[in-house]
């Protein structure tokens, strides 16, 4: 239990000649009116020290690092007195600090009686150095045609309209499926922009226009076109994504008319033909890191909706924690995701002395799966295995090798080996019972599994899978890999489903690629590579689309920058399929954006890392490369909804 103590860690980051990775100072004020003795602070931070060494220290003590957290004491004897502070220094990181970011995301203090007291933090200062702010990401922008439309379509010839509607609504005759689907867009709107005014009716209106629907299925999925007279609109579909697009279209444009008139037109006349680039317009999202409530994700997903994106990849655990309600485990939603000082997890990147958890109930994931569904976007969920399973064996320690030493392997993220094993056959039928409950939630016909970043010397002291590996002539860690890997691909395969994963599910050997989907995301070279070997592929290359990256080299720019500095203007103009051949092209089914959390300890910090960078991408997803406008985007993109 946290008690009610006054405290604030300040941290800055200093350049140490000779070690290119510097070093914090951190400074801890007393604001109560206590004074302290033997007690210990602790801090969570993605620039970690290092394990090979203690860490190199000017007054104070190590005591402890699991991953991103790590504890601390003053030198023996010392007195926090009110008013006074604690000034020590932490060398020996891993890398140096970049960004405001990079320092202590959380804090707190453990008193000599055992509680726990929260300590405010904030930015990380730059010490030696010139501590720049970010520059203005997005230029004033420029449009040509001066319509809001988000992606912009394959193809339109509109006229310029004076005015525009006070909304459309469905012509006479309109079916119920197409009535349905103005319902479900005029509703996507009202959530979206709550004091906008309704773009759409189902009732005619005084000084609206009608709307003339028909379906013609010689158009393709998702594809549709709109003509535009002073009488009215007609609105030709293929399916019922297609019908959904044009009404979102037609709801982007009127708002857009509306709130920027000295901007943006409605079209008096013309024609828009419209179709999708790519069949797979993702966004991912990591709720382990960060929990988001059922609200948020549906919020999500309706801004996915919005920018005519289809797949929602949730990423549903790693190692802070495990999020899907499994009926056959209940631990894994207790132990596994439960983070605190006295609790079965740590606590890690951004949580303190108050003890946090969060998961999805059964019932809730069924409503969110609804709720994309009828927004024509699929959900894709994951769990991530082998590696990145540090919640999931606290929560079933059965699963671990009770021979192997507890610390004989760190992962990438310093967890101390977080992989579930190959060997233990108890593994695969925890994983089937999983996979039974989740064929029953998700409908999608692909699971995707993870595969990522199973660090190189992983079970190599595991004399289960030592054993294994003589058994059936296995080398090294990543033969044990593509050993599991094959193993699960076999399991979803009896329960209807196909393998997705991050690309390195094809190291070792890899799986069968027939149907398998792979997501390359190490650098944009990797998913050329993937499609040669005979799997589909899905580009998410950190360098241009990962979310939770810094927009510019400044320090006072927020975000992660191990895949570089990500622009907007890079995001936007990025294209994914530059490098794949003309018989390789089918290989690659699109694109996606992902979003991890480490960052994202607010909504303000969410709103401004993935804005304007998730439309960039679902502009990419959409609109052929002949028609991307990097100034018109720029205009058009302020009108985005929020997260």
């Amino acid at each position: 239990m946290a008690t009610e103590v006054q405290f604030r860690l300040e941290n800055a980051w200093h350049p140490v000649e000779g070690d290119d990775c510097g070093a914090f100072v951190f400074t801890l004020v007393n604001l109560s009116d206590v004074a302290l003795s033997d007690f210990k602070l602790a801090y969570t931070s993605l620039t970690r020290v290092k394990d090979t060494q203690e860490p190199i220290l000017e007054n104070a003590v190590f005591l402890k690092r699991n991953a991103n957290f790590h504890q601390f004491a003053p030198p023996a004897g010392f007195v926090l007195e009110p008013g006074a502070s604690w000034t020590f220094r932490v060398g020996g990181l891993w890398r140096p600090a970049k960004h405001r970011t990079d320092g202590a995301k959380s804090a707190y203090i453990t008193l000599s009686t055992g509680q726990h007291a929260a300590v405010a933090v904030a930015d990380l200062m730059l010490g030696g150095g010139h501590s720049a702010p970010p520059p203005a990401l997005l230029p004033e922008g420029k449009v040509t045609q001066p319509f809001a439309m988000l992606p912009w379509p394959a193809s339109a010839e509109l006229v310029v309209g004076e005015g525009f509607p006070v909304a459309l609504y469905p012509a006479e005759g309109a079916s119920l499926v197409e009535l349905r689907a103005v319902e479900n867009v005029l509703r996507l709107f009202c959530r979206l922009f709550a004091v906008g005014h309704a773009p759409l009716s189902l009732a005619p209106v005084h000084q609206g226009r009608a709307i003339s629907l028909k379906c013609d299925e010689a158009l393709g999925a998702s594809a549709y076109r709109l003509d535009f007279a002073a009488d009215g609109i007609t609105l030709t579909y293929g399916d019922v994504a297609g019908l959904q697009y044009a009404l979102t279209l037609l709801a982007q444009m009127l708002h857009g008319a509306r709130t920027q008139p000295e901007t943006f037109r409605f079209p008096a006349s013309g024609t828009i033909s419209d179709k999708p680039r790519y069949d797979w317009r993702g966004c991912h999202l990591d709720v382990s890191r960060q929990f988001y409530p059922v609200a948020d994700v549906k919020r999500l997903i309706d801004i996915l909706a919005w920018f005519r994106m289809n797949t929602f990849h949730w990423h549903l655990s790693d190692d802070e924690a495990w999020r899907l309600e499994i009926k056959a485990f209940p631990q894994l939603t207790t132990l596994g995701v439960l983070r605190g000082p006295d609790e079965p997890l740590l606590p890690q990147l951004g949580n303190g002395a108050e003890p946090v958890g969060g998961f999805y109930a059964q019932d809730e994931v069924r409503d969110i799966v609804a709720h994309a569904a009828a927004l024509q976007v699929e959900v894709v969920p994951e769990i991530d295995i082998p590696g990145h399973s540090t919640a999931m064996l606290v929560a079933l320690p059965e699963l671990v090798d009770g021979q192997e030493a507890p610390d004989s392997y760190r992962s990438v993220q310093g967890y101390p080996n977080n992989a579930l094993n190959p060997a233990i056959e108890y593994t695969y039928e925890v994983l089937g019972k999983v996979f039974d409950e989740m064929v029953e939630l998700f409908p999608s016909k692909l699971i995707h599994i993870g595969g990522d970043e199973v660090a190189a010397n992983t079970w190599m002291a595991s004399p289960l899978a030592r054993k294994l590996m003589e058994q059936e002539g296995i080398e090294g860690t990543f033969g044990l890999q593509s050993y599991f890997m094959k193993r699960i691909q076999k399991m979803l395969a009896e329960r209807g489903r196909k393998l997705a994963g991050w690309d390195e599910v094809s190291h070792g050997g890899g799986v069968d690629p027939d149907g398998t989907l792979l997501m390359a995301w190490q650098k944009p070279e990797v998913g050329l590579e993937l499609a040669k070997q005979g799997y589909d592929v899905v580009m998410t290359p950190g360098q241009a689309y990962y979310l939770d990256m810094v927009q510019d080299e400044a320090f006072q720019e927020p975000g992660a920058s191990w895949a570089g500095t990500v622009p907007p203007h890079h995001t936007y103009t990025y294209e994914a399929v530059a490098e794949f051949p003309p018989e390789l092209a089918a290989r690659m089914r699109g694109v996606q954006a992902c979003i991890w959390c480490e960052h994202f300890l607010t909504r303000d910090y969410f709103n401004h890392l993935v804005f304007p960078r998730l439309p960039a991408i679902a502009e990419a997803a959409w609109t052929p490369k002949d028609n991307k406008d990097w100034l018109r985007f720029a205009a058009i993109v302020r009108l985005s909804p929020r997260y």
